[in-house]
């Protein structure tokens, strides 16, 4: 007797084969090339606090106003694929309530144009593509993939330099968790602005090349663990002018000890970091663990039918032919 494999054994030897070998292939290949910044980004994020600012009408600081800062995040399809690069710009308008609603986001109360250019894997900025500003660090708009408990540098833009954030455990935002990272920056000269001596306290001079100063009460950022999304953010920023050497405030040009996404803002970011994270978790986890205990329960039971085969006589047409005769 001999065994042969019947076509239902092979055939489940080959699938359970197949899909042993797609489980690695979906965490090691496929997952890595889907956690990629994306090109075609449009979202807005907004912030809201109370606050002071130097108000142009009044030519003075004014004090306990609602502060609004709105910033857009469109990609650059185009430059992005020309480049491989993930291409966004990023407008920012810090507005009081005398500027909202702005038709035109010039007559803010502060406006920001940049470029942000960056690996779409890793994050990293990449210097080209007419990046404005110049920006180094781990994290701006976003944090990297995959995010680890420990410290990030962090982009400021007003500061134009990195600040360190230290994990500072978990917080859940509108019921979902993420980590939280923290930080602060102490008084740093970040440059000069040709103003009215008055200002800063020398009346005797028309004019003055007083000294931008900044700092940040504290920065708070709570993040997706998965994908860097920042869920929430809080700022604490403070600008002010000195007379030129002098050591204390002359004038507060903006000072907020919190700026915070908006009730909407944490929604919105939320439900886009499930959806997200929900889709790297199936391509990096759920579908590869399926996979391998499918691969294997199926190539296993393939693998005994092909042992066991089909019983087959060898010579069960053999015995049942005529012998042959001798004839004279």
């Amino acid at each position: 007797m001999r065994r042969t494999a019947s076509p239902l054994s092979l055939t489940l030897l080959g699938l359970g084969t197949f899909l042993l070998v797609l489980a690695p292939m979906l965490v090691w290949y496929v997952e890595p090339r889907a956690a990629v910044n994306p090109i075609d980004i449009d979202t807005t994020a907004v912030y809201q606090g109370t606050g002071s600012y130097f108000d142009t009408d009044e030519i003075k600081t004014v004090d306990d106003q609602r502060i609004t800062v709105t910033q857009q995040v469109r990609g650059n399809v185009a430059d992005s694929e020309k480049s491989g690069r993930a291409v966004w710009d990023v407008t920012t308008t810090v507005d009081t309530d005398k500027s909202l609603p702005a038709a035109d986001p010039h007559d803010a109360l502060e406006f920001f144009l940049n470029r942000w250019v960056t690996d779409r894997r890793t994050n990293r900025p990449v210097h080209c593509c007419k990046e404005n500003p110049y920006f180094e660090g781990d994290a701006y708009l976003k944090f990297p993939f995959d995010v680890q408990r420990r410290s990030y540098t962090w982009w400021d833009n007003s500061l134009g330099d990195t600040v360190v954030l230290h994990y500072a455990g978990t917080r859940k935002v509108q019921g979902y968790t993420g980590y939280r990272f923290t930080g602060s920056v102490s008084p740093t000269k970040i440059g000069t602005r040709l103003v009215p001596g008055t200002i800063v306290g020398q009346k005797s001079k028309p004019q003055v090349l007083a000294e931008e100063w900044y700092s940040n009460h504290g920065i708070e950022l709570v993040v997706d663990q998965r994908t860097g999304r920042v869920l929430y953010a809080q700022v604490g920023p403070r600008r002010t002018l000195r007379a030129p050497g002098a050591k204390k405030d002359a004038v507060v040009l903006l000072d907020s000890e919190k700026l915070g996404f908006t009730t909407a803002t944490q929604k919105e970011q939320v439900k886009q970091a499930k959806k997200e994270s929900g889709q790297l978790r199936m391509v990096g986890q759920t579908v590869p663990i399926a996979s391998a205990v499918a691969g294997f329960v199926l190539a296993a039971v393939g693998a005994v039918l092909v042992v066991r085969g089909r019983k087959r006589p060898e010579l069960a047409e053999n015995s049942r032919s005529p012998q042959p005769q001798l004839t004279m």
